[in-house]
């Protein structure tokens, strides 16, 4: 048997202030060597399938794996050089039994809304039905009908923050071994849920529910149920929050099972939507309590295509006098090239963000001290993987320790502070420019965890956000049941 793994990710802002080119992958690209010079998913999956693939008996073929932070639509030549790289090199080096492919499913291109189903077409038109083939995909996707139409199972990611990746490419390699083999027949269908939203799954109601799918999955002639959250700013015609359901061969019961876990979370609306505190409100809460505080900049996330550089929660913090508090980690190559040329030890004023476009708002103008200085510095990203963060630096100023970098990311992790010297036991707040994924490092440290409504690219008022191209239908919230009609 015969296996070819690749893949390309990044999810789309549509409303973010500039475009994806070649540039924003040249970090993580790899062209069939990502088992042996990436620290990142694409090495743990391909290191993944090569172990699985030892039981079976088969041989493992690596192909294009390209990561970029998200941000604006990928250029299309961008997109074009991926897919032609990826169905050549099928072409060349095939027959494949199988192609197992780790795609985002939210990713858009400046003249394709629909990258992820765009590919699997094209893949599934050289192959015909002589390969199995499979993706894994991030729930923040788009889930269509062309890319259901052209892969045999698509499962997501069930948890959020993303911690399991690797299960799910587990599951996906043991479905599609079972369907080569013959032993099952997947079919799959998705329900609609009409809903836009965020659902986090480290707490209740979400948490429950994502045991619930797992309970489904154990029900007769069913093989995977997955929720495919949606990734509310990018403007698809598929955007929004649908249920996918794989039975083994009994397409009715994909469809009875999909509508009927779908109404099940529709009718979670109201406790799932996201209520989220002020800057002023968040930090009064944030000192009426005891311990360690994260506070969350939601608006700001580079994890969704944010600039990260906006400062308005750090500037309410100083003027509210703030001290025994981190903050990062701010995109802000100019500052954080700067200050390394300062050198560690010196003072200097720097002007900090508010340079990429409107979300990023007006600069913040401080005097700081160079704490410390690192070239090429990482922090741990998912289980097992390192984030790029380029040129990064520790300022102080007064009691709040500030971090810039050179390559924009979200925050995921507390070694992002601590390797480089930050003691963040001395710290009362955190503040960190993320929505969700710095939850399983900073969880195990936080006593509390505050989720604010910081200005930024991520409009988190899901009523107003400007779709133009999402289809017609209404949507919770701005439609308190549009299953019903009301």
């Amino acid at each position: 048997m015969r296996i070819f793994i690749a893949g390309i990710e990044t999810e789309t802002n549509t409303f973010a202030p500039w475009p994806t080119g070649a540039r924003g992958f040249a970090n993580d690209t790899f062209h069939g060597d990502a088992l042996t010079k990436s620290a990142s998913t694409p090495g743990q999956l391909s290191q993944l399938y090569q172990s699985l693939a030892q039981t079976s008996s088969a041989e493992v073929v690596g192909g294009l794996f390209a990561y970029a932070e998200p941000s604006g639509p990928t250029l299309q030549r961008v997109f074009e050089d991926f897919c032609t790289e990826i169905v050549d090199q099928i072409g060349r080096d095939g027959p494949f039994d199988m192609i197992l492919l780790l795609l985002h499913g939210a990713m858009v291109a400046t003249q394709c809304d629909d990258c992820e189903g765009e590919l699997l077409e094209r893949v599934r038109t050289r192959v015909g039905t002589a390969s199995i083939i499979g993706a894994v995909l991030d729930p923040h996707c788009h889930m269509t009908d062309r890319m259901v139409a052209n892969a045999d199972v698509l499962i997501c990611c069930k948890h959020y923050p993303h911690d399991d990746y690797v299960d799910r490419a587990s599951e996906l390699f043991d479905l599609c071994i079972r369907a080569r083999r013959g032993d099952i027949k997947p079919v799959s269908a998705v329900f609609d849920c009409q809903m836009v939203g965020g659902y986090p799954t480290t707490e209740q109601p979400m948490s429950g529910f994502v045991e619930r799918l797992k309970q489904a999955e154990r029900e007769p002639g069913i093989l995977s149920v997955s929720l495919v959250h949606g990734f509310p700013w990018g403007d698809t015609f598929d955007t929004g929050s649908k249920m996918l359901v794989v039975a083994d061969g009994d397409a009715a019961l994909a469809r009875q099972r999909a509508e009927s876990l779908g109404r099940e979370f529709y009718d979670m609306r109201e406790q799932l939507k996201l209520r989220l505190p002020s800057i002023p409100d968040a930090l009064e809460e944030a000192r009426s309590l005891p311990g360690l505080v994260v506070l969350a900049e939601m608006g700001d996330n580079p994890g969704g295509g944010a600039p990260g550089d906006n400062t308005e929660l750090l500037r309410a913090m100083i003027e509210r006098g703030i001290t025994d508090a981190a903050v990062g980690c701010f995109w802000d190559p100019m500052v954080a090239l700067t200050c390394a040329d300062a050198g560690e030890g010196a003072e200097l004023e720097i002007r900090l963000g508010g340079k990429c476009g409107p979300s990023s708002g007006v600069p913040l103008d401080l005097r700081v001290q160079v704490k410390a200085v690192r070239e090429g510095y990482s922090q741990t990203a998912f289980p097992g993987t390192r984030m790029d963060m380029g040129l990064t630096v520790w300022l102080q100023h007064g009691g709040i320790t500030i971090l810039a970098n050179s390559v924009r990311s979200q925050v995921f992790h507390p070694d992002l502070f601590t390797g480089l010297g930050v003691d963040l036991s001395k710290m009362r707040y955190i503040a960190v420019k993320s929505s969700q994924h710095f939850r399983t490092g900073f969880d195990p440290i936080a006593d509390h965890v505050i989720r604010v409504a910081t200005p930024g690219a991520l409009n988190l008022d899901y009523v107003t956000i400007p779709f133009v191209k999402r289809r017609p239908a209404p949507y919770y919230p701005k439609v308190f049941d549009p299953m019903g009609g009301r």
